[in-house]
């Protein structure tokens, strides 16, 4: 009803706008519009966690020179209620602020279950405003374990198999309202409501520490349900809730959930879990332990598994009483982050006959999701086996990974494999015992990742750098997917926190993904334990190979995500974790110096670097120590900014007089004076000190001179580095303006170096430059930055964080002729789009309304035009606010 009322106001809203156009003609367009409404970095978020959520917009249209001057707020309790202007929960009024990015609301306080509309306008420097933009919404989750209605409830083994099992509840509604169903799972779920499966996600919830925390989703029901009698299904699966990972307090899966409907406002609990429930087995099983090398797949049996999900089938099916379960006291809290969907979907670009019923099924390149076969009449009881890999042998051999399906027929024409609670991460499958020869149309690959947005595109003249940058970028998209970011999607699945460190700036730079590191990062605080010790994996199902560099991956991120998406969460939520982390820092600190701490059940290995190339001695202890402390350096320089950035000046000038005490003790202990090098004198020994201010400026050429000449004699300009020394290099290069130095190194075709990887079929990153183990892996992505930071020239400022402020400093590598970049910032779409032709620098630039740019001149250019108009170019910068504008720099050959 109250949906009705909303669309017969808006119809008549839209006839009366429609008569003022038919009396006094055309309507005057706005002269700008608002766009990508955004609460908590979601849209239209249902159950957020806190009562306080930050609201974002971003600016479209001619009329922004001088962007945002106002803006005025309306949040409502009904969506009518906005309509009318009449926001009962929080009106701004007219507000001079040109802030469009994390607002934080400031209304009436709000409380668990609240559903709340909103809607912005903007005004800009000329006193012309905006029309109202569409209506929002976003609703306060379960805040408190103790305010969800419901138990935790399983299937008991008189339905069968209690690890993946379908639990039924019938309701009856005698009249359609807003209704909301949440979930709160050990495991993963998916919703079924009168046969129809509600929403697009899938493997939910997003992944949690499920010894400390699990996670409650939201999911709006109100389509799916009729008047009178509604089928719920609960259909849940084990995943990570095992007792080979974090322990169980049942053998099978578990959900808590209740059903609640709005009546005048006010929430109706509908129904809860409980023991009037039912539920059965559902013919599919998780085959694997769920440690590393050990996720195995699924076992389906079509005997068992229902041929629909229809009232009328499950009617016809043996069902049990469920059992409700003690469950330890954890936090339950919203997921914060995007939910998992079904994006691309690959058909196979060959199939080949193996052996006899054997056959090989290439998907042209590797991906992380399901795979799903349409299977051909078979007998009751075959056994089909799906095995897949990332990897065909030198000899052309299927390369086993441990990763395998198995279906059952259950002698029937129609039926159809595909995977529910469980994932894989390949190119190729194996499909043994299929007496028919297998058809392309039978099967598909379906890509799985979060449903966040790709917010960068590269692409220049040279053919080797955009193959190098989309495997980077595509590499990434297969490993980001449940609130966090894997080492790789088949093997360990783990979040490593070195893996994130060395990817996260190309990650946040490529993709829109702050709700992801929201949700890592709350792993990673979990996983704490006591006295500040922190593991290598988060969240933390046991124990992972790492060292400090690992660990600070809880200290950079939250800084990061802030430079990145303006989105000072994190660093608020947990500087007070980030700083008990540094005191167990100082427990292992022997003469100033990190030494090496002890492994623990949830931890091991103390690393510097890690998969650096043959030859590169990375396991030297004088190296390990080198990269750690220098790594604890730049943990320092970043609680400095951090603590500045929330107003605890003393603490910041507490962590900088820190920082450089440490860097003082490196170069005494670390440097030779007589060769001019740190440590062994590896690319990374050389680099991380002059990044993070260790080398004296008198010593610094001597050094970068030192590094580079070692570069081209010891590893004949190859790259010789791990997944530590990728980003650390790269960054290193971009703030050096070394463009042709690490261009070189990524034109190499021969090992080690990312076209050697092309031109052995790699359609993602390896785990080891020689392309052992994993084939789509988080070692070596950190150089993503370089093509927008480097060739693009778009540099962040720290100080204005989220993009607010740009640098615009292309470098540009010789023999490169142009280059077109976008970056989609909180704010828009930031353009860079250069040619060199004649002598002459042509550089197009877009800058979207609320961003300023300084533009740096190129240290050869003799004069500048923009837009025709002759600039001085004395200054050597040019600051410049929304808008499109066209450079000509004349340039003098070097």
């Amino acid at each position: 009803m109250r949906n009705m009322r909303l669309l017969l106001c808006v119809g008549l809203i839209h006839c009366l706008c429609c008569m003022s156009s038919f009396v006094y003609g055309k309507i005057k367009e706005p002269p700008f519009i608002l766009a990508e409404l955004k609460c908590e970095n979601l849209v239209n978020p249902l159950g957020i966690d806190n009562t306080t959520p930050h609201f974002s917009w971003k600016l479209k249209g001619n009329e922004l020179r001088g962007g945002q001057a106002y803006y005025e707020i309306q949040v409502a309790s009904d969506s009518i209620l906005l309509i009318q202007d009449k926001a009962d929960l929080w009106n701004t009024g007219k507000l001079k602020s040109d802030n469009s990015v994390m607002v934080p609301y400031q209304g009436v306080s709000l409380s668990s279950r609240s559903l709340c509309y909103w809607r912005v306008r903007v005004w800009n420097s000329k006193r012309q405003v905006s029309a109202w933009s569409p209506v929002a919404r976003f609703s306060i989750g379960i805040l408190e374990q103790s305010q969800m209605h419901g138990e935790y409830i399983g299937a008991s083994v008189e339905g069968g198999k209690i690890c993946a099992p379908i639990l039924r509840k019938k309701i009856n509604i005698k009249r359609k309202e807003t209704t909301f169903l949440h979930v709160n799972t050990l495991g993963y779920h998916e919703i079924y409501i009168n046969g129809e499966k509600v929403g697009e996600s899938v493997l939910a919830p997003a992944v949690s520490h499920l010894t400390k925390r699990s996670l409650i989703v939201t999911y709006d029901v109100t389509p799916y349900l009729r008047e009178g009698e509604n089928d719920l299904l609960i259909w849940i699966g084990q995943g990570w809730y095992k007792s080979t990972t974090f322990g169980t307090a049942y053998d099978g899966p578990l959900v808590k959930a209740e059903l609640n409907i709005l009546r005048n406002g006010k929430w109706e609990v509908l129904t809860k879990t409980d023991n009037s429930w039912c539920g059965r087995e559902s013919g599919y099983e998780d085959t694997g332990t769920w440690r590393a090398l050990q996720f195995a797949g699924e076992r389906v049996d079509g005997r068992i598994l229902p041929t629909d999900l229809s009232s009328q089938t499950l009617d016809k099916m043996r069902w049990a009483s469920v059992v409700t379960v003690k469950v330890p006291d954890h936090i339950t809290s919203p997921q914060m982050c995007e939910v998992n969907k079904i994006y691309e979907k690959l058909q196979p670009v060959s199939i080949e006959k193996l052996n006899e019923d054997v056959w090989l099924v290439d998907m042209g390149r590797v991906q992380t999701g399901w795979f799903e076969m349409r299977m051909p009449m078979l007998p009751m009881g075959h056994e089909i086996i799906m095995e897949y890999s990332d990897n065909l042998t030198k000899d052309g051999a299927f390369d086993k990974q441990g990763e395998s399906d198995i279906y059952i027929s259950g002698g029937r024409e129609g039926e159809c494999f595909r995977n529910k609670f469980n994932h894989h991460a390949y190119r190729y499958v194996r499909i043994s015992n299929l007496p028919v020869r297998p058809e392309s149309e039978w099967m598909r690959s379906l890509q799985i990742h979060g449903d966040y947005q790709k917010t960068a595109t590269f692409e220049c003249s040279d053919a080797d750098l955009n193959t190098i940058h989309n495997m980077i970028q595509y590499t990434m998209k297969c490993l980001t997917f449940g609130g966090y970011m894997v080492d790789c999607p088949h093997l360990e699945r783990a979040g490593y926190g070195g893996d994130g460190n060395s990817s996260t700036i190309s990650l946040q730079t490529m993709y829109d993904v702050s709700p992801t590191f929201l949700n890592w990062v709350q792993t990673w605080g979990d996983s704490m334990r006591e006295g500040g010790s922190l593991p290598h994996v988060g969240p933390n199902p046991g124990a992972g190979g790492g060292g400090p560099y690992w660990c600070g991956f809880f200290v950079l991120a939250p800084w990061r995500t802030y430079v990145n998406y303006g989105d000072s969460r994190l660093i608020k939520k947990y500087y007070s974790q980030m700083k008990e982390w540094f005191k167990y820092v100082d427990k292992y600190t022997v003469d100033g110096l990190l030494k090496r701490w002890p492994d623990t059940k949830y931890r091991d290995w103390y690393l510097g670097d890690w998969l650096a190339p043959m030859g590169v001695d990375s396991g030297d202890q004088s190296s390990v120590d080198l990269v750690s402390n220098c790594f604890i350096s730049e943990c320092l320089g970043t609680m400095s900014k951090a603590a500045l950035t929330l107003g605890k000046k003393e603490e910041a000038e507490e962590f900088a007089i820190r920082k450089g005490k440490l860097n003082g003790l490196i170069h005494r202990t670390f440097y030779h004076p007589n060769d001019g090098i740190y440590s062994t004198g590896s690319q990374l020994d050389m680099c991380y000190p002059m990044l993070v201010g260790v080398v004296p400026d008198s010593l610094y050429s001597r050094v970068k001179e030192n590094m580079m000449a070692i570069t081209a004699e010891k590893h004949k300009g190859h790259i010789a580095v791990g997944l530590v020394g990728v980003p650390i290099l790269t960054e290193w290069a971009v703030r050096n303006k070394k463009v042709d130095f690490f261009y070189q190194m990524l034109k190499k075709r021969d090992y080690p170096g990312y076209l050697y990887m092309t031109d052995n079929g790699a359609t993602a990153t390896w785990e080891y430059w020689s392309g052992e183990r994993s084939r789509v892996h988080n070692c070596y992505n950190g150089i993503g930055t370089w093509f927008y930071q480097a060739v693009g020239g778009i540099h962040p400022d720290e100080s204005v964080p989220g993009y607010r402020h740009i640098y615009i400093d292309p470098q540009i590598p010789h023999g490169v002729t142009w280059a077109k970049i976008t970056k989609e910032s909180p704010y828009g779409t930031i353009g860079v789009n250069w040619k060199l032709e004649d002598g002459q620098l042509y550089l197009q630039l877009a800058i979207p309304a609320g961003t300023t740019a300084t533009v740096c001149i190129p240290d050869n250019a003799v004069s500048c035009k923009i837009n025709n108009k002759k600039m001085g170019i004395q200054k050597k910068t040019i600051v410049v606010d929304r808008g499109n504008y066209d450079f000509v720099f004349d340039l003098y050959p070097y």
